[in-house]
């Protein structure tokens, strides 16, 4: 396993973080009960990965439990990350002092511990000045509850207005962001990522095999299997969610797919470790977040980062999966390299 300092930070964290959005039977689509998760995380420490990522919005705070008592003995050994502002039951939502503090204290206790390494605002909050967030998570910085600070979704503009405002009033800045970011979604090439850069936040990646459609069981012209992800997703009655699978099966990313099928056979190599050795070479990005539902996909995932990708393959999935963003000043191309990786 590699090991990078997250942003300008001191942290140290792993090539990989243990995603755990797929924790849960209680609410949405149930993919791992508490025992299965608890073997999830048990081979990836054993893997050398250091990196786990949660968030209270997930499963109503059930994940949180569930990784709680997962390293319930261990937690010094991980770097534990969480994330605000989004409803959990009846709570309220967004940025405010007032949300953020009561989201916090509600995370440590379903997480059994007294202190976050990394914690995230999940999204933008436009009804909160952006002063008022920052200056609130400084104060959870300077009470011992949180150590790092970090991002999930936002914008370049948003990034530069956050760390502004942060050192506006001495405080603690974000050191990381946590973008989607893929073969089929690269949007975050053109500003994203060289606002990171500037403004020293490392990058956390998510979505890395786009919704499942890198995972090479999708073809054009053929309806997905119902037993999986978006056979799911497409026979729910929730129009979002028809919509939202709608939107990943289109023409553009099942052509990607195709081509990504054809480099993993070229390379003796399942499509999704191909995918995700892709997005780990990429400049900026610092870690990759993996959301296994079994050990057996954790394990195929991991082999990923062992994956030589070689040039002339990387080239023809970067042609394939090109979007137009418009004039660019060439600054993503010329991202800072990884630094050196301590190995494991």
């Amino acid at each position: 396993m590699d090991y990078l300092n997250l942003g300008r930070s001191g942290l140290r964290v792993s090539r990989a973080c243990l995603g755990t959005m797929n924790f849960g039977t209680g609410h949405g689509l149930a993919a791992s009960d508490e025992a299965t998760a608890g073997r999830v995380i048990d081979a990836f420490l054993e893997a050398g990965g250091t990196f786990i990522d949660t968030a209270d919005l997930y499963h109503r705070g059930e994940t949180e439990e569930i990784v709680g008592r997962a390293l319930k003995g261990r937690r010094e050994h991980v770097v534990l990350a969480t994330k605000g502002a989004m409803p959990v039951g009846a709570e309220g939502r967004g940025l405010s002092r007032r949300h953020l503090t009561r989201a916090l204290d509600a995370s440590l206790r379903r997480l059994g511990t007294d202190h976050i390494d990394l914690y995230q605002c999940h999204q933008w909050d436009p009804a909160t000045p952006i002063e008022e967030t920052m200056a609130t998570l400084d104060g959870f910085v300077r009470q011992g509850k949180v150590r790092y600070l970090g991002c999930s979704n936002f914008t370049a503009t948003q990034i530069v207005e956050s760390q502004w405002a942060a050192a506006q009033a001495g405080g603690t800045p974000f050191v990381s962001l946590q973008p989607q970011y893929s073969l089929v979604q690269r949007v975050i090439e053109a500003e994203v990522l060289p606002a990171c850069e500037r403004h020293g936040l490392g990058t956390v990646v998510y979505g890395t095999l786009g919704g499942g459609v890198l995972t090479g069981r999708y073809r054009r012209g053929e309806a997905p299997d119902p037993d999986s992800r978006m056979g799911r997703l497409l026979g729910r009655s929730m129009p979002g969610a028809r919509g939202w699978a709608t939107s990943l099966l289109n023409d553009r990313n099942l052509g990607i797919a195709e081509e990504l099928v054809k480099v993993a056979a070229g390379l003796g190599a399942d499509p999704s470790q191909v995918a995700l050795a892709w997005v780990a070479r990429r400049p900026g990005v610092t870690s990759v977040l993996l959301g296994p539902r079994s050990v057996e996909q954790l394990r195929s995932n991991l082999a990923a980062f062992d994956l030589d990708l070689p040039e002339e393959a990387a080239a023809r999935l970067d042609e394939v999966s090109r979007l137009d963003l418009g004039p660019m000043d060439g600054s993503f191309f010329h991202l800072a390299p990884r630094g050196d990786l301590a190995h494991r």
